[in-house]
């Protein structure tokens, strides 16, 4: 492929394989660290429009990491936008999701089920904090498994950076450096060397990805810790009983729920919904029970490590 137009650098999104790139500007450099220093990335301020072999692109934001975009694509008065992923709600990492009027939205699928309503950002780091109390004082360091890329952003710009050090596992610290030079504001963090982790005494917090929970010599070499896995999937009791390695689950997402997927459709104002990548079917047959055009679209996609929609798929058929 000469070009691959992405939505935002999360590795389901961002293949290798192309001679060049378009995206975001504002998400060039995770993209960068994605691909790798050789490959040629553009980067497209937000809004403004680019010709492409005679159709119109211009990227919009998604809100769901850093530089994630809706693409919008007009070719002779109609106009597509093309989701990928997103989220309404707030997050100081990265832009606000933006509607984007258009004829024909594809849309993810995420969480598209009504059981998926998210409560306030504030609360569930409340929670996550009160948990990290309780294990400081039983002398317990506390690991908390959550997507390398966005989430654990995220989750460093919400916590309380006061209660003690935090230490960010280096699958999960790669990426800091782009949000750093992005201009997002997090707390200091450390390496999570084992012996920097043993020598806080049970005082810190250590954001890893989730498959840092089967490494049971990594976790040993920690010293005594409790271990909480962040995920919109938590939700669901199928995911909940599938995760026995992890003493916690918190229910958090960087995707839409159920509630922010209606809201993004609606004000899409499409007269067509294709939908992709998770409840497919369950969406598909919701919209045109509300009267709306609708039909679901496969992709190919292999996951982030950790992905919330694997775990939700395999938690709603279990349960």
């Amino acid at each position: 492929m000469d070009r691959a137009v992405i939505t935002h650098a999360h590795a389901d999104h961002a293949v290798a394989g192309s001679e060049a790139y378009l995206t975001a500007e504002p998400g060039v450099g995770l993209l960068r660290e994605r691909m790798g220093v050789a490959a040629y990335i553009q980067g497209q301020p937000y809004g403004e429009p680019i010709d492409l072999n005679g159709v119109e692109v211009a990227f919009f934001p998604a809100g769901h990491i850093l530089g994630s975009a809706q693409i919008r694509l007009e070719f002779k008065g109609e106009v597509w936008v093309v989701s990928g992923d997103y989220k309404l709600a707030t997050d100081p990492t990265c832009e606000p999701f933006v509607p984007v009027p258009c004829d024909v939205f594809v849309t993810e699928a995420t969480f598209a089920m009504p059981v998926f309503q998210w409560r306030r950002p504030q609360v569930i780091f409340g929670q996550i904090d009160e948990w990290w109390l309780r294990n400081q004082a039983a002398g317990r360091t506390s690991v908390l498994l959550a997507d390398g890329l966005g989430m654990t952003q995220r989750l460093l710009a919400g916590l309380d950076a006061e209660m003690g050090p935090l230490f960010v596992q280096g699958a999960a610290r790669r990426f800091l450096p782009a949000y750093a030079a992005a201009g997002v504001e997090l707390p200091v963090t450390v390496p999570a060397a084992a012996d920097a982790v043993r020598a806080a005494q049970g005082r810190g917090l250590v954001l890893a990805p989730p498959a840092m929970a089967e490494d049971a010599a990594w976790l040993a070499s920690l010293g005594p810790v409790s271990t909480a896995l962040v995920s919109g999937g938590m939700q669901v009791l199928g995911v909940r009983r599938r995760q026995r390695n992890v003493e916690r689950g918190f229910v958090f997402s960087d995707h839409a729920d159920w509630n922010g997927l209606m809201t993004a459709i609606q004000t899409s104002e499409a007269r067509h919904v294709l939908v992709t990548h998770g409840q497919v079917e369950e969406l598909v047959r919701w919209l045109r029970r509300q009267g709306l055009e609708a039909d679901g679209i496969a992709t190919e996609y292999a996951g982030e490590m950790g992905s919330e929609a694997t775990d939700v798929e395999a938690g709603a058929s279990n349960g």
